[in-house]
Formats: C-alpha cells, structure tokens, sequence
C-alpha cells in the first residue's frame, strides 16, 4: 500500500498549511485545512495521525479521495478549493474539514490562500489510480 504524508507548516484563523507528498508515485504539493478547533466537524481540522484513504464518488466532487476512520468525524475528503478559514472570524473557506490541495500558496483578495487546486487534484488522482493508501498526518 502506497503512503502519503501531510506535514503542517503554519496555522491562523486563515487555516492550516501544509505540505502534502506521496514519495510513491513522485508526487507534492501544498495542503490547506482549517484550522485547529478540538476536531469539531465542519470548524476544524482533523487530528493528526495515521488514516486509510479510498475512492469515493462524491456528488459534488465526482470520483474522489476520501479519508476513513477520523473519529468523531464522517465524510472527510481531499479535493480542490482555494480558502481555509475560520468563518466565525470572517475568512471564507471552501472546506468545512476536509483537506485541499494545490501548487502553491498565496493569497487571493486579502487572504492567504493554495492556487490552482483544480490541477493539483487532477495529477494526484492520475498518479494514485484509485488505489487506497495510508495517510500519515503530522
């Protein structure tokens, strides 16, 4: 089974960044979750630890990765979006728990952001084939 790895670098009310590798097929990119709130769903990030990732299809998503096993915690995915910020503190967000991917960080208006998600999941997903795989989180 291949292995992925999601190293947090930074966190603010703007969300958790991170690096996001899967040494496997070659791949890394920059990771975007919200940010850490006692792992209350749909406000904050999921623990770290060790999870089993597989195929699911989505209706917004389409085929897509989802992580198994968070607890407390249901339906967590990887998928595109740009924003990962507390909304109680007024940043927008695109998730509520789940993990973006993308190329790079930036920022998008007036909040720090990940840029060009929509690519970054394309070649993640090419490369995984829908094969499940272990994520380790730290």
């Amino acid at each position: 089974m291949k292995t992925a790895y999601l190293r947090h670098i930074k966190s603010s009310d703007q969300g958790t960044f991170g690096v996001f590798s899967c040494p496997d097929v070659g791949f890394s990119c920059f990771s975007l979750e919200l940010p850490w709130r006692d792992n209350k769903p749909r406000i904050s990030r999921i623990p770290n630890g060790e999870y089993i990732v597989s195929i699911r299809n989505s209706p917004k998503y389409g085929k897509i990765y989802h992580v198994t096993s968070v607890e407390g915690r249901s339906y967590i995915l990887i998928h595109w979006g740009n924003y990962g910020g507390d909304k109680s503190k007024g940043y927008k967000t695109h998730t509520e728990g789940c993990i973006l991917l993308g190329k790079s960080m930036g920022i998008i208006g007036n909040q720090r952001a990940i840029l060009n998600s929509r690519i970054t999941i394309n070649v993640f997903m090419q490369l995984m084939n829908n094969e499940t795989f272990k994520l380790i989180i730290s």
